[in-house]
């Protein structure tokens, strides 16, 4: 019995542990925490968001612009016409200029041909969403299509320079006037404010190369001055902006200020030349 006893003891002396849960977080602990949570989350879909815009979208459209820039000169080597179809129309032709009036058109052998009746010979009207051209800034290091049709899914987006329809074709009498995203979508157009007096624009076509001398800007006017791409080019909310006579004019249009579609930046040029293929 007494041995007993003192097992009975020694088994009564034993630590007992008992098991505790967590102590539960205030009502406003929790909240915030889940708001914290919500906010992490949707700051990393933001940043994805960002990334694709600014990032993704730029790299993926000027790969394929400089595609379809290979595609053409391929194609033009060949003797063929752009795929896609077009080519089925004629542009505005230029009509008799007055001696000293008329764009220096050179030849083969790179002599002017110049006086009275001489004049640049417009490209080809080409099917809609077809590139058809190239356009090069050398100031700004670019080269991009140009293709028929401002249309966002199927021009603009990928990176192409869109020609306005209804406004004359490269080389043609009146005005050539273009649309170039200023961010995101490959941004052909984000440098033309850099642009200055003097400065060359090249749009080279199957059967020619036209070349415009940059001669005016406007710095911002309204989204909607249709006056802007008019034949003879002249804003209709800034009155002192552009032209008062017919010639052989080239407009490059894009959105500003740079992430706003809110106003239009216009860089306007004239035609000094058009060298055949």
């Amino acid at each position: 019995m007494p041995q007993r006893t003192r097992t009975d003891s020694r088994a009564d002396s034993r630590p007992q542990v008992v098991a505790q849960g967590r102590p539960a977080r205030p009502l406003g602990v929790r909240v915030l925490w889940g708001g914290a949570e919500v906010a992490v989350t949707f700051g990393l879909i933001l940043l994805l968001l960002v990334v694709h815009q600014l990032w993704w979208t730029n790299r993926q459209a000027r790969a394929g612009a400089e595609r379809q820039v290979q595609s053409l000169e391929h194609q033009w080597q060949q003797g063929r016409e752009p795929s896609g179809g077009g080519g089925a129309g004629t542009g505005t032709s230029a009509p008799a200029a007055e001696d000293g009036d008329d764009p220096d058109v050179s030849g083969g052998s790179g002599q002017r041909r110049s006086g009275r009746g001489a004049a640049a010979a417009a490209a080809p009207r080409p099917s809609y969403d077809q590139a058809y051209a190239i356009i090069s800034i050398p100031r700004l290091g670019l080269r991009a299509p140009v293709a028929q049709g401002i249309s966002k899914p199927n021009v603009l987006n990928h990176g192409y320079v869109g020609h306005y329809p209804g406004t004359a074709q490269p080389g043609g009498a009146g005005n050539f006037a273009l649309a170039g995203h200023r961010n995101t979508h490959g941004e052909p157009f984000r440098y033309i404010n850099r642009l200055r007096r003097g400065d060359t624009v090249s749009v080279q076509t199957k059967s020619a190369t036209y070349t415009y001398v940059v001669d005016k800007t406007l710095a911002q006017t309204s989204a909607s001055d249709g006056g802007v791409i008019n034949p003879v080019p002249r804003s209709r909310v800034v009155p002192s902006a552009g032209y008062e006579q017919p010639g052989y004019y080239i407009t490059l249009t894009t959105c500003t200020p740079e992430f706003t579609s809110r106003y239009r930046l216009v860089v306007w040029g004239k035609l000094s030349r058009m060298t055949p293929r």
